[in-house]
């Protein structure tokens, strides 16, 4: 059991040999330009919400591997007008549990905007824990910290993706304060250096992650990490 970074949110999962992709955005970042947009063929497709820098490479990776989509039921519709089929789509919402080929995988609450790359209505934000293998695994999504994290306390999860960049979203403080909600250790940050507004401190990050006794695991693009 692995994960793959791609770039800003953009991580791939084999669980058990089932291929799983969250918010697809490759093309348009420079910093992933050596990755192999073709090559992707995700059984899984899940997306935290629908702003351009999450799903910019949806369609083309979708029909690489006629991947499931997953989202929140009004981002679903959007998915749809996009070519991709109704039976290759599941709308869901907060608390829905789907079972998978991997396991399982819930909605659960994320504090963020959301509108489509139109700028339409596309629901609001969402984020997932997913259970494979024995393993339990939140993905956040782009999120702001926000107290429904605590929720997740007793989830004994093995692993977090949290977005660290600031401005959009979390800010390192605040991911610690958020992995400490959750009751997780071992984090894997998300969603920072794309843009000139979410660079940090990617030494600082570490450092403060292990003075508060968690582990921050920072990859480069294109790096895998054992779960």
């Amino acid at each position: 059991m692995e994960a793959i970074y791609y770039g800003h949110s953009t991580v791939g999962l084999n669980l058990n040999d089932v291929e799983v992709l969250f918010d697809p955005f490759i093309t348009p970042n420079k910093l992933a330009k050596h990755v192999e947009v073709g090559a992707l063929k995700p059984d899984y497709i899940f997306l935290s919400h629908c702003h351009g820098d999450h799903v910019a490479d949806l369609v083309d990776i979708q029909r690489n591997g006629n991947s499931q989509v997953v989202s929140i039921v009004e981002a679903a519709d959007w998915v749809e007008k996009q070519g991709i089929a109704a039976d290759r789509i599941i709308g869901m919402n907060f608390g829905g549990t789907i079972s998978t080929d991997f396991g399982s995988a819930k909605m659960v609450y994320a504090l963020h905007t959301n509108s489509n790359p139109e700028g339409g209505y596309a629901g609001v934000a969402a984020g997932y824990v997913l259970k494979s293998g024995g393993k339990i695994i939140y993905f956040a999504g782009d999120t702001a910290l926000t107290l429904e994290m605590q929720l997740l306390a007793d989830q004994n999860l093995d692993w977090a993706f949290l977005p660290i960049g600031g401005f959009f979203t979390m800010d390192v403080s605040d991911a610690i304060k958020a992995a400490k909600f959750i009751n997780c250790r071992n984090i894997i940050g998300t969603h920072y250096n794309t843009f000139p507004p979410i660079k940090i401190n990617t030494d600082e990050a570490i450092s403060k992650f292990r003075e508060a006794g968690l582990n921050l695991h920072l990859l480069q693009i294109g790096e895998k990490i054992s779960l």
